[in-house]
């Protein structure tokens, strides 16, 4: 019976052109071996005929078949050499071999061309596999991609040869177009686009994901972002090329329902950052504490103090309160045990044991040291505790997004009872999403009313000097970035003049989509703002870079946990006599609390670079200062 398979049974010729069609397919590399075999047979060939026919050149001997096959070679390549040839019988094999070697060097270059041709094609569409070591990868295009990739720079300062490898579904072109405009300066960071989904198996190999130190996956502009984020952490995970040491992976999911799955399919390899929750919270927590936003912003940008996590073995054998008054230029705010898990701020009295690693706030880990320095605690400096008793408030939220109901829920766990929340805003939807707000417990009543929040005349039916906290979103799911924050930025300058008119200083938090759009909002002089996509392309960033970030801003902004509080100077300190802040971390110490930093607002402040409004973490505890009325100590502590 015949072999009907394609590959034999059908002669030498039917596989030869089986073998040949295969290699057409496979590429130029193949084609050129291809034309390798046929020289060397035609080649061979002629030297075998010339010496079994014993042809030889007119006026020299007959040739051996190694004379024969080199003379055949000579013609292959170069057409001229049979210029010379005498003898006709000789003159028509070279003549022949003479043919098939221009037939075979004509291919070869075309072949050469058009793979040339090709790599370069694939170079420029950004299809070729990158050959990165120690990389990190950023998956997927937002609006966030800009601020990560200029926090990461900041981080790489101290590698060498340090690369961001971005794939996404775009351009290549395109996207290194728009970086180079809005992250003109890389410092020492080179950054390479491919493009490609990053769902697919085949695209992912293209960033060497079995190389790189760390993965960002961001939420795309496209639909259903969350699915597109859970199925390329997918396609990571269970790669059955994957390396066998774990990914760091940090992956932005928008709805807080898909964690859960985002979590069982990433594992321990994946930190989530819940974007709006992790906005929500900070604005709940800077609209109650004026001037929080900066601190969070220090400690999640690469532009100053940040959170480290790493072994101290000088600390191994002390208590975690004895710890942290051993360091100078350094923060001490908590310890992971053996097993990983985070405790910020546990019992003074908790022994740091070996396999604990220290949590510190530093300007950089080369900065973090045990220092050999006396303690300058002036005792006397210590006030007594005095407890600031909790009263309810009225809150007024002037917008409305999808963050919204996230927002009336964790501003429900946090404030006393018969607090009033006010919802004033024009979406079509609002009614039928006010009805459904989930609000925890019974200390705070909702009402709502249609208003247009642009209106001078509108605001200012709304009594808006009576309330404690005003709080500002913009339309964003109804309008483009740009419109939303020129819609907020009116509604921040009516409430600007509302204010003047009242001779009423206003408590307002206003979320801005844009960074760029902030030093405009500058203006409005409102108390914080919680510039959103910057604030998850913070996280992000860190997240990339420290396996337990999530889990410590997880707990900072959980009602359970030990939260950044910032207090009236005055309930640690006697006040208008100067003190180190070793002073500080001791009277906090007493409490249970660890000292983070300070607020002091001077003449001058609006000339600071960084504008942080006299917000100042992670001071050297050995500076000498003088606390007056108005200024505040930054604490972490559980109410």
């Amino acid at each position: 019976m015949a072999n009907r398979d394609g590959k034999g049974g059908r002669g030498l010729g039917a596989r030869l052109r089986y073998e040949f069609d295969k290699s057409m397919a496979a590429g130029p590399i193949a084609l050129i071996g291809w034309l390798a075999v046929l020289s060397i047979i035609l080649i061979v060939i002629a030297g075998a005929v010339i010496t079994l026919l014993g042809i030889t050149p007119e006026g020299s001997g007959p040739l051996d078949f190694g004379e024969a096959v080199w003379e055949s070679l000579m013609r292959t390549l170069d057409a001229g050499t049979m210029g010379a040839d005498a003898g006709w019988a000789f003159r028509w094999v070279m003549l022949l071999v003479t043919l098939g070697g221009i037939f075979v060097v004509a291919t070869l270059i075309g072949v050469l061309s058009s793979g040339l041709e090709g790599k370069l094609d694939e170079l420029r569409k950004g299809r070729s596999i990158v050959l990165e070591k120690d990389h990190t990868i950023i998956l997927n295009w937002s609006a966030s991609i800009f601020d990560i990739i200029a926090e990461l720079t900041i981080a790489n300062q101290s590698r060498r040869r340090p690369r961001i490898v971005i794939m996404a579904d775009r351009d290549k072109v395109e996207m290194e177009d728009e970086i180079a405009q809005k992250v003109p300066n890389l410092r020492n960071t080179r950054i390479i686009c491919r493009s490609g989904d990053p769902t697919d198996l085949g695209d992912l190999a293209i960033t060497s994901p079995q190389t790189s130190r760390s993965i960002i996956v961001v939420s795309p502009e496209a639909e259903d972002p969350d699915s597109r984020v859970i199925k390329t952490v997918l396609a990571l995970i269970h790669d059955p090329d994957r390396r066998a040491e774990n990914y760091q992976i940090a992956a932005e999911i928008r709805d807080g329902k898909n964690a859960e799955l985002a979590q069982v399919v990433g594992g321990d390899e994946l930190q989530l950052v819940l974007a709006d929750d992790l906005i929500a919270r900070i604005v709940v927590h800077s609209s109650r504490q004026s001037g929080l936003s900066a601190v969070y912003s220090e400690l999640l940008d690469f532009d100053g103090s940040e959170i480290y996590t790493i072994e101290q073995k000088a600390i191994e054998g002390s208590s975690f309160g004895d710890a942290m008054m051993a360091y100078d230029s350094s923060t001490l705010i908590g310890v992971t045990d053996a097993e990983g898990k985070v405790w910020l701020n546990p019992p003074m009295e908790t022994a740091i044991r070996p396999g604990m690693k220290a949590i510190l706030i530093a300007e950089d880990d080369s900065t973090i040291e045990v220092t050999a320095s006396p303690l300058n605690v002036d005792h006397t400096a210590i006030a007594l505790y005095r407890r600031q008793e909790q009263t309810a408030e009225r809150t007024l939220l002037l917008g409305w997004n999808r963050r919204a109901p996230i927002i009336a829920f964790e501003l429900s766990r946090y404030v006393a009872p018969g607090s009033m929340l006010t919802i004033a805003a024009d979406t079509p939807e609002l009614q039928a999403d006010v009805s459904t707000l989930m609000i925890s417990g019974s200390n705070l009543q909702v009402e709502y009313g249609i208003v247009d929040t642009s209106s001078r005349a509108a605001l200012e039916g709304l009594d808006i000097p009576s309330y404690d906290h005003v709080l500002v979103l913009g339309y964003s799911d109804h309008m483009d970035p740009q419109a939303t924050d020129t819609r907020t930025l009116v509604t921040l300058l009516h409430l600007r003049k509302i204010a003047e008119s009242a001779g009423a200083h206003i408590n307002v938090v206003s979320e801005m989509i844009d960074v760029r759009n902030r030093e405009l909002a500058e203006v409005t002089r409102a108390d914080d703002f919680v510039v959103s996509n910057k604030l998850v392309s913070l996280m992000l960033a860190q997240a990339s870079e420290n396996e337990n970030i999530g889990a410590i801003f997880g707990d900072l902004l959980d009602e359970q946990g030990s939260e950044i509080l910032m207090r009236k100077a005055e309930a640690y300190l006697e006040l208008g006599q100067p003190m180190t802040f070793y002073t500080v971390t001791e009277a906090c110490r007493r409490r249970g609390e660890v000292a983070l930093g300070y607020v002091r607002k001077r003449p001058g402040m609006e000339l600071d670079a960084r504008k942080m409004g006299g917000v100042v973490v992670n001071p050297r505890k050995s500076e000498t200062l003088t606390y007056e009325a108005g200024d505040k100590i930054i604490v972490l502590a559980r109410e």
